[in-house]
């Protein structure tokens, strides 16, 4: 009789322990594209460090795709994004918390390293002949970069100029990078050294240039909330922050 009871206890223990060894969480983040070599290269890697048996599974794009994919999937835990206005649209549904303005991010001018169109200023994509790549509109860089160019007064010759619309902000630096077109606008931490991008700034004067701030936040009924909040934490913590700088990302104000 004793020996029966001594095995069921030692079955019970056994399966209290884990016996599977399954062990690990899985924490989904989408995030805006300009932040994918920040988050891939140094952010997730360190917080999986601080969190074993943590695997940060990242996906990447415009801001406005991510809000729609949250809104139809609902698969995500964390929402990082270049734009307060679709973090709203997630906010109305299916809801967040935890929201923080987190970094902000400058407008920069790009050309190939040659330079073919002799771009100088802002001024001269509105220049005759200029092929004029953009982010197309409703994507936050996209909207942005317009925003600039009529705050420079060239909207409308500049517009006329463009020869490709992209999804986000890195198939703008792609298309410069290879030569499919003369010039382009994306962030500021697109051309930091830590992003290691083949292309050429053009500065663009504070008077006409646009800021962009980006919120995070845990969405609501993340499979992973508790690690979702930590995430933010560690994204809006001295380390992330502290890397974020290094990727050319200014500090939220």
């Amino acid at each position: 009789m004793h020996r029966v009871v001594w095995l069921a206890t030692a079955l019970v223990l056994l399966t209290g322990c884990g016996g599977t060894g399954d062990d690990t969480s899985e924490l989904t983040v989408f995030a805006a594209s300009s932040l994918s070599a920040a988050f891939t290269h140094e952010i997730g890697p360190a917080f999986e460090a601080e969190h074993e048996g943590t695997t940060v599974v990242f996906n990447f794009a415009a801001s406005d795709a991510l809000a729609g994919q949250i809104q139809s999937e609902g698969t995500a835990d964390v929402f990082a994004s270049a734009s307060g206005t679709w973090m709203d649209a997630v906010q109305d549904d299916p809801g967040v918390s935890d929201r923080q303005d987190f970094v902000q991010n400058r407008l920069v001018i790009i050309t190939p390293p040659e330079n073919p169109a002799g771009i100088g200023s802002i001024e001269d994509l509105a220049n005759e002949g200029v092929q004029l790549v953009l982010a197309a509109e409703g994507v936050p860089v996209g909207d942005y970069s317009r925003e600039a160019l009529a705050n420079a007064g060239i909207a409308k010759e500049a517009e006329a100029n463009i020869v490709t619309n992209e999804e986000d902000n890195a198939s703008v630096v792609a298309k410069i990078a290879s030569g499919e077109g003369d010039t382009g606008i994306v962030y500021e931490s697109d051309i930091s050294a830590a992003a290691d991008n083949e292309v050429v700034a053009v500065e663009i004067p504070d008077h006409v240039n646009v800021i962009a701030t980006y919120p995070i936040a845990v969405v609501t009924g993340a499979p992973n909330a508790d690690l979702a909040s930590e995430f933010v934490a560690f994204v809006t913590g001295p380390d992330g922050q502290a890397t974020l700088e290094e990727y050319g990302f200014m500090p939220a104000t």
